[in-house]
């Protein structure tokens, strides 16, 4: 996973995507933002359009944006683009989606935020949107507070029925979980300990017996921070004066080879399903590589 506003250019998304599926990944997934939560600004190559390079260039990687937010993003034109990007590239989208958080951006470019409240109902009107959009197979009439449909419907219809999968990121029990619960096909859990991800997974679970579903409908997931070194002294240079041990103990993945397959077991044992680790550095194509032939055919055998 990485991080879109920290520099993504056209260069440096055509060298990182054919190599993450080269290497053997299973999917790659990146943010949704104008720009940081703080200066300096960076490049910050458009996500959907991104997307839809990466559909048309790969043939096995799943992708998708962890997440795109409510407060930029119309839901009716959120599921329209999600529709046809899975569609073009055969059905490998999920379609993360999230509330929105950085005030920063909205205010640079004229978004609102909304309180958390209101911004949290927006959100749930929004999977409303989506959800009868991409499901409906007649045209759809529904009103909210934020949005509305009258007679409408997604021509053409997604070639996967109902569309891509429904992705809904973060750890907040009374909001999150309760929308992931009713909306959501998986469950993206971001940073944090794998005890505490098993302590969610358990209330998630009873959530969505509530709403007449089955736990195993959702998926389960998290997105970590991720510090890769081939060597001890590799990976002290990337903790820059950080203590391993406390990253550790906040959920990040630290350290060499055996001390990554030690904790992404960790987080298995928990109940994640899959894992994806944030990777900062968007050049350091040479760390894919070696965490690559280390660390994923530990996976291939099981």
């Amino acid at each position: 996973m990485i991080e879109g506003q920290n520099g993504l250019t056209w260069a440096r998304w055509k060298r990182l995507v054919p190599a993450v599926e080269a290497l053997g990944f299973a999917g790659l997934y990146r943010s949704d933002h104008f720009t940081n939560a703080s200066p300096p600004d960076k490049d910050s190559l458009e996500l959907w359009v991104s997307l839809t390079w990466l559909a048309t260039h790969t043939k096995r990687l799943q992708f998708g944006p962890l997440v795109t937010p409510a407060s930029f993003r119309h839901p009716a034109m959120t599921a329209r683009m999600a529709s046809a990007v899975d569609d073009l590239s055969g059905g490998r989208l999920t379609l993360g989606v999230g509330a929105g958080w950085q005030e920063r951006e909205h205010t640079l470019f004229g978004f609102d935020l909304l309180d958390l409240r209101g911004r949290f109902a927006r959100f749930r009107e929004s999977l409303e949107v989506m959800t009868r959009l991409l499901q409906a197979e007649k045209p759809v009439t529904w009103r909210g507070t934020y949005f509305r449909l009258q007679e409408a419907i997604l021509l053409p219809r997604p070639q996967r029925p109902g569309g891509p999968p429904i992705l809904v990121g973060g750890n907040g029990v009374a909001k999150t979980l309760a929308l992931a619960a009713r909306y959501a096909h998986e469950w993206n859990a971001v940073i944090i300990p794998s005890a505490r991800f098993h302590e969610l997974s358990a209330r998630l679970d009873m959530l969505v017996k509530e709403h007449g579903r089955s736990p195993s409908a959702v998926r389960r997931s998290m997105m970590t921070g991720c510090l890769f070194g081939q060597t001890d002294k590799d990976v002290a240079e990337k903790l820059q004066g950080r203590a391993a041990d406390e990253l550790r103990a906040r959920g990040l993945v630290v350290g060499t080879p055996s001390a990554i397959v030690d904790q992404l077991g960790r987080l298995a044992e928990a109940g994640v399903q899959r894992v994806m680790l944030q990777w900062l550095d968007l050049d350091d194509l040479d760390g894919l590589e070696a965490m690559a032939k280390v660390v994923l055919p530990v996976y291939r055998t099981h």
